[in-house]
């Protein structure tokens, strides 16, 4: 292979890896309530997207949330910053668990670590629905 076509190959892998990837609804959620809770989403994004990942929740925290694979009527929040090195983590249906891209760690539904390198949970936060609205409180 020469140069060039490596390069070309090279170049175009991340682009595969992201269409391959699970999709996250990206929300800015609103500002909070004077109960502390904060729209991140609506049910239908996150049925049709699996999770939901909302940005600016307290301030500066990112929240992931998704339904409870045990009992789809209720929702999980995790804080989706993985407690080894710090990647995204993004929930993974096929397997139950949330998986960090950079070394696979895999986290439960409630955040307690699955498989490293990992030794510490996912940070949780209380998470409601309301209507057609997800709520989540952060602290």
């Amino acid at each position: 292979m020469k140069r060039r076509e490596f390069i070309t190959v090279a170049s175009s892998i991340p682009v595969v890896i992201a269409a391959c990837s699970p999709k996250a609804a990206k929300q800015v959620a609103s500002p909070p309530r004077a109960d502390g809770f904060q729209r991140v989403g609506t049910v239908a994004d996150l049925d049709k997207n699996g999770q939901i990942l909302a940005e600016q929740v307290a301030g500066s925290n990112k929240v992931l949330v998704v339904r409870d694979p045990m009992n789809k009527s209720k929702i999980m929040a995790v804080k989706p910053t993985c407690t080894h090195a710090g990647c995204t983590v993004l929930w993974q249906q096929n397997q139950n668990a949330f998986v960090c891209p950079c070394h696979d760690s895999k986290f439960a539904s409630d955040g307690k670590v699955q498989q490293g390198p990992a030794d510490e949970p996912l940070a949780t936060y209380v998470a409601k629905l309301e209507g057609d609205s997800i709520l989540v409180k952060v602290g």
